[in-house]
C-alpha cells in the first residue's frame, strides 16, 4: 500500500516543474489528475479543454511521457528487441472460460492491448465480456489479487443476474463477484467519450485490470447517419479508438472492445458481413476476433494479429458462460 502512495505522489501534476499551482488548478478544472492522464488524453486535448497553446501542451505531454519512462510504467523511447521480448514473456493474459478460445490467443485477452470481437447478434460476444468480468477476478499472482472489471455499456445488456448465474456455477461468491464489477452506462458518444477520459483515476484507486467496452461504436452507428456525417464520425471514433489504446498500455490493463457487423450486399465471394467502425477501429486494434454460429456452437476466429496465425475455434455458451463443446452445461 505504501508503494502505491509512493507512486502515485511521484506522479502527481505538480511534479513536473513546468506545472505550477496555476497551471495545476487549470489542469484539474479540465479531469487531469495525474501525469498519467496527460499521457492518455495527448496534447490536443489538454489545449482544447484548458485553453493552453498547443506547443505548451505538447511540452508537457513530452515531459509527462519521459516521467513515466522513468518510473518503468511505458517503455523507453528506444530499447533492444531482446528487452521487449524478454517484457512480453510477462504479459498477463485473463483466461475466458473457453480452453479453446484460449488458445487461440495463446491464454486469454492480454494485458496492454486492445482486443475487439465482433460478430452477428446471438454469437455471445456479451455473454465473452460477462465471463471474463468474472474470472479476472480468479487471478492468483500478487498483483492482481482483488482485481476488478470496469464495464462501459452502451447499449443496456449488461445483466448483474447472469454475473451471479455465473458465480454460482463456478462456485464463487456472487456477492463479491458483482461488488468487484464497476458499471457505466453510456446514453450517447460524447458521454461514452467522457466516461473513458475519466477512467484513469477510478483504474488506479480500484485495482481494475479489466476494461470492457460493449460495444464500442454502437452510438456512433446511431447518431453519425448518413454519409456527410461519415468524416466527423470517423474522426470521433478514431481520437476515442486511440484513447482505449492508450490507456491500456499506460496503466497496465486488458481492454475489450465489442463491435457489430453490417452487410455488403455487393459481395460475390466470401463472407456478406465485415464489422462497423472501417478502418479506423480495424487499425486500432490490436488483435481481431469474429464470431459466428456453427449450430449450437461457436465459432472464432482470429483475424487480425501482430502475431497469431490466422485460424478458427470453437466455443460454447453454458451456465458457466464460456466453454468448450464437450463441456458444456445445457441450460
Amino acid at each position: 500500500m505504501e508503494e502505491d502512495n509512493d507512486l502515485s505522489s511521484s506522479l502527481a501534476l505538480d511534479t513536473i516543474e513546468e506545472i505550477g499551482p496555476a497551471t495545476k488548478n487549470r489542469l484539474e478544472e479540465a479531469g487531469f489528475k495525474s501525469i498519467k492522464d496527460l499521457v492518455v488524453r495527448g496534447p490536443v486535448e489538454i489545449s482544447e479543454t484548458t485553453g493552453m497553446e498547443m506547443d505548451k501542451s505538447i511540452y508537457l505531454c513530452n515531459k509527462a511521457r519521459v516521467r513515466l519512462e522513468e518510473v518503468g510504467i511505458i517503455d523507453k523511447s528506444f530499447i533492444t528487441a531482446t528487452k521487449l521480448y524478454n517484457k512480453r514473456k510477462k504479459e498477463e493474459r485473463i483466461s475466458t472460460g473457453s480452453k479453446n478460445l484460449d488458445d487461440l490467443l495463446e491464454g486469454g485477452i492480454e494485458t496492454r492491448a486492445v482486443t475487439e470481437i465482433y460478430g452477428e447478434y446471438g454469437t455471445g460476444k456479451t455473454q465473452i465480456c460477462h465471463t471474463l468480468c468474472l474470472l479476472v477476478q480468479q487471478k492468483k499472482s500478487k498483483e492482481w489479487i482483488n482485481s476488478k472489471a470496469l464495464y462501459i455499456d452502451t447499449e443496456n445488456t449488461f445483466r448483474p443476474e447472469r454475473i451471479v448465474s455465473i458465480a454460482l456455477s463456478r462456485n464463487l461468491d456472487p456477492d463479491k463477484a458483482l461488488e468487484n464489477i464497476i458499471i457505466a452506462k453510456a446514453y450517447n458518444s460524447a458521454h461514452q467519450e467522457l466516461i473513458v477520459e475519466q477512467t484513469g483515476p477510478i483504474i488506479d484507486t480500484n485495482k481494475v485490470k479489466l476494461l470492457i467496452v460493449d460495444s464500442a461504436v454502437a452510438h456512433y452507428r446511431a447518431e453519425f447517419l448518413g454519409r456527410a456525417t461519415l468524416s466527423d464520425r470517423q474522426q470521433r471514433l478514431n481520437k476515442f479508438m486511440h484513447m482505449l489504446l492508450r490507456i491500456a498500455e499506460t496503466y497496465n490493463v486488458a481492454v475489450l472492445a465489442t463491435n457489430q457487423i453490417q452487410s455488403s450486399p455487393d459481395a460475390i465471394f466470401g463472407d456478406a458481413f465485415k464489422p462497423t467502425g472501417g478502418h479506423v477501429v480495424a487499425h486500432t486494434s490490436t488483435y481481431r476476433i469474429y464470431l459466428k454460429r456453427s449450430g449450437k456452437n461457436r465459432i472464432a476466429r482470429m483475424v487480425d494479429s501482430p502475431y497469431h496465425p490466422e485460424r478458427e475455434v470453437l466455443f460454447t455458451l453454458a451456465e458457466q458462460g464460456l466453454s468448450d463443446p464437450d463441456e458444456s452445461i445445457k441450460y
